[in-house]
């Protein structure tokens, strides 16, 4: 299986996610917490709150569509770990990353946004298998399953409490689901997820988003990898007492060129003396 494979399967049982989800009328089918007492207590706007419970609905779907394409499924060990889910096709032995993200939109065309995952530690060396179940090198493509929502801010009151008579009753605090799956590379932006975070930021366009069209999708996943693989954020740079070589594509391109046309100029003069010091000792090291 090619990660071509694994998206073109994962985004056909997209289209069934929202209606697992929502009533006929669009609504969350998840109404609250429930007690021993039965007492329902209806669920916080927080988003940490709504992305878990969003999660825990969609394992068992996304498990039925890892059994329909013959693909074994591991879940991160811990919290904290990269990625959420592990796609293993036993055959050809390649393995995919699926991270579970969910936003609220802001207006009719843009969301709030969300994180994509750490630029620094597991991204950066990719053969560790700190915090990550693999090693980030060794997944044949790095995907994301993306949920955006509307908030219904006025149906959200967790003083309330509520019995089992009341569900009818019981207001959703989201709705509107659209749901979508990319690869992660496609949807990045070329900035941090917030502030001054080592996370990488998505775009916040919805048309961008559901169709994979960030900046790094035509730029392709090599410039992606290594335009955040030496990203440096503030704090990193001020850390290392070094200018940030570069906090935008634009100034990406400017850094990577710089010096270029030099290079290219000496080219000759640079192959000759890569090849006379092969074989020969160091300064420093004993001939």
């Amino acid at each position: 299986m090619t990660s071509a494979d694994f998206l073109e399967g994962l985004q056909e049982q997209t289209a069934f996610f929202a209606s697992a989800v929502a009533t006929d009328e669009g609504e969350w089918i998840v109404k609250g917490f429930i007690d021993v007492y039965q007492r329902v207590y209806t669920i916080s706007l927080d988003t940490k709150v709504v992305s878990k419970v969003l999660e825990l609905l969609l394992f068992p779907m996304l498990k039925d569509f890892a059994a329909k394409h013959g693909l074994l499924v591991e879940l991160a060990p811990q919290q904290n770990f990269y990625p959420d889910l592990t796609f293993i096709h036993s055959p050809s032995n390649s393995r995919f990353a699926l991270d579970i993200k969910s936003t609220y939109r802001k207006s009719e065309t843009q969301v709030n946004g969300m994180t994509l995952g750490a630029f620094t530690g597991y991204f950066r060396k990719r053969d560790s298998g700190k915090n990550t179940l693999y090693p980030y090198g060794q997944y044949a493509g790095h995907f994301l399953l993306g949920v955006i929502y509307t908030k219904c801010d006025e149906a959200s009151d967790e003083r309330k409490q509520f019995t089992l008579a009341d569900l009818a009753r019981i207001p959703s605090v989201i709705k509107e689901f659209c749901f979508f799956a990319q690869p992660k590379y496609k949807v990045a932006s070329a900035r941090p997820g917030s502030g001054n975070t080592r996370n990488i930021g998505p775009v916040t366009s919805i048309d961008d988003l559901v169709n994979g069209a960030g900046p790094f999708a035509e730029l392709g996943e090599d410039v992606y990898d290594d335009y955040w693989m030496y990203f440096l954020n503030k704090d990193m740079a001020r850390a290392l007492g070094t200018p940030r070589p570069y906090t935008d594509l634009k100034s990406y391109l400017a850094y990577k060129t710089r010096g270029v046309d030099v290079l290219r100029e000496h080219k000759s003069l640079i192959e000759e003396m890569e090849s006379d010091s092969i074989g020969q000792p160091a300064d420093d090291e004993e001939s």
